[in-house]
């Protein structure tokens, strides 16, 4: 299993950095839709650190499931992913495709959250809680996404069906995420956002890979 794991970890990050095109598609989302916002809604300081939080998660959120789509699909297609699952097993697979679109996507959305607070002018603290929410939050969206490909794998308009499925799941992280902020701004404390995240990071990572392996198993079939 953790020969599988690594392989296919180690493939799809090759994958990635031979399409940088692709890999870069999702970061370069966030990155233009967080930015257009204080363009179209004006240069208010403080209506622009209220909305900082829900914005910033809403695009990371939608980035997230602009590159999930693909995740198997094309494994699928040219009949890797049958291989992948016979050599190992379908819950290593699943792991490691998890990980890999967490480090191509959502690591890179974390490392970007402290240029956008700044452009919204949000202050250091809150900076620095919208990263560590991001942090504990995105590993949620790259499994729950992974498990949304997986059960629309093969399905026909797979796309819109996807999104159907893992937005409904997406809303409490979303909420917890940017609450976190909100709160840190209002004078509250936010370790209680914080440790529903985490508590939603640890039920996700125990049910998404099994649950995501065995719809693997159903789609190969």
């Amino acid at each position: 299993m953790n020969h599988v794991f690594s392989t296919v970890l180690r493939r799809d990050l090759l994958l990635a950095a031979r399409r940088r095109s692709d890999a870069l598609l999702p970061v370069a989302f966030f990155a233009i839709a967080a930015s257009l916002f204080p363009l179209g809604i004006g240069p208010e300081p403080q209506v622009l650190k209220q909305i900082a939080p829900g914005i910033v998660w809403v695009c990371a959120l939608l980035a997230a499931m602009l590159s999930v789509g693909q995740l198997y699909a094309g494994d699928l297609a040219d009949g890797s992913l049958d291989q992948m699952l016979l050599a190992g097993g379908s819950l290593p697979v699943a792991i490691a495709k998890a990980l890999a679109h967490w480090l191509l996507t959502g690591l890179p959305l974390v490392v970007m959250a402290p240029l956008l607070g700044l452009l919204f002018g949000v202050e250091p603290r809150s900076i620095l809680a919208l990263t560590g929410s991001l942090l504990l939050g995105t590993p949620i969206l790259s499994l729950l996404g992974g498990l949304g490909a997986a059960l629309t794998l093969g399905v026909r308009s797979g796309g819109v069906l996807l999104i159907l499925l893992v937005l409904p799941l997406c809303i409490p992280t979303l909420i917890f995420g940017s609450g976190a902020v909100v709160a840190l701004d209002s004078g509250l404390s936010a370790r209680g956002h914080f440790s529903l995240l985490g508590a939603l990071l640890i039920l996700t990572m125990l049910l998404a890979p099994p649950a995501t392996a065995a719809a693997l198993r159903i789609a190969t079939e």
